[in-house]
């Protein structure tokens, strides 16, 4: 088996600048999964398995040289997620390992696809977007001692839970129960931010969050914009859209090269495109 774990940035390709875009990508999202977990490798494919928390994923090795990936390699993988009680879930950007999607039908998972968005370099960072919000919301970045980011930390799952884009039921009543389910999240997320490992922007009215997101951290001068979710009974208000221009602005603060992010359709990816994000390439889940 044949891969290499440098880390270094290599020089982009003039004539292909895409191709450095998603390799800045897909040192990020090998990167970022190993400041929490150990990664068992399997050849072809990577697992991260971390001892406490959330489980996380497995994906293609990253820069690996050798055979295509095939529905055996899936498979083994899979035996191993079962031996640890963890789910059998692989993610991975399609346009970066062609021949994963091949492997991981013929393995039988079911496979999700998503738009995969990038802001260009040269894009401002949408400030004014960040701070079009109804009277009486706000959009703030969150300490770990926020009163708010308990419910930042709740409300996404709230809003996965009844996914799309019409207005629903489920609002804050449904909050107090939500951060009861949650709790060992919350200090997680806690932790993060107070170290510094985590950016959590909250769109918050009367004390509780109504839309959240987070940056979860960053590498190889790439960062991903993640987890943004809002109270179903608050959708059409405009604050997904503001948490993720606020959640841009933090995420240029620093310098980084590259911000991205993963839509739940093409109509969430046609209101990221609202604030100059484009579609760029194919993010990838697998599920057993």
């Amino acid at each position: 088996m044949t891969h290499t774990d440098d880390v270094s940035a290599p020089a982009d390709d003039p004539g292909n600048p895409l191709g450095g875009l998603l390799d800045r990508i897909d040192r990020y999202q090998d990167a970022l999964p190993r400041l929490d977990a150990r990664a068992e490798d399997f050849g072809p494919l990577t697992l991260f398995v971390r001892d406490g928390g959330p489980p996380l994923h497995a994906r293609p090795t990253r820069a690996w040289r050798g055979r295509t990936v095939t529905a055996d390699d899936v498979g083994r993988v899979r035996a191993r997620q079962r031996e640890l009680g963890v789910p059998e879930v692989f993610e991975w950007v399609a346009d970066s390992a062609p021949g994963m999607r091949a492997a991981a039908k013929a393995a039988g998972l079911t496979l999700d696809e998503r738009p995969l968005l990038v802001l260009p370099e040269d894009a401002p960072a949408p400030v004014a977007a960040a701070r079009n919000v109804p009277d009486g919301v706000t959009v703030r970045t969150l300490t770990a001692d926020d009163p708010a980011l308990a419910t930042a930390v709740a409300t996404p799952h709230l809003a996965f839970a009844e996914l799309g884009t019409a207005v629903g039921a489920t609002g804050t009543e449904q909050l107090t129960e939500a951060v009861h389910a949650h709790r060992a999240d919350i200090a997680r997320t806690a932790a993060r931010v107070r170290a510094g490992r985590t950016t959590l922007v909250a769109a918050v009215e009367h004390g509780v969050t109504l839309s959240s997101g987070l940056l979860p951290g960053t590498a190889a001068g790439t960062t991903e914009i993640c987890a943004v979710g809002t109270l179903p009974a608050a959708r059409r208000r405009g604050l997904a859209l503001a948490v993720t221009a606020a959640l841009t602005v933090e995420a240029r603060a620093p310098g980084l090269r590259t911000v991205f992010l993963c839509a739940t359709d093409e109509t969430v990816a046609r209101l990221y495109a609202r604030l100059g994000f484009r579609r760029t390439a194919t993010f990838m889940e697998g599920r057993g």
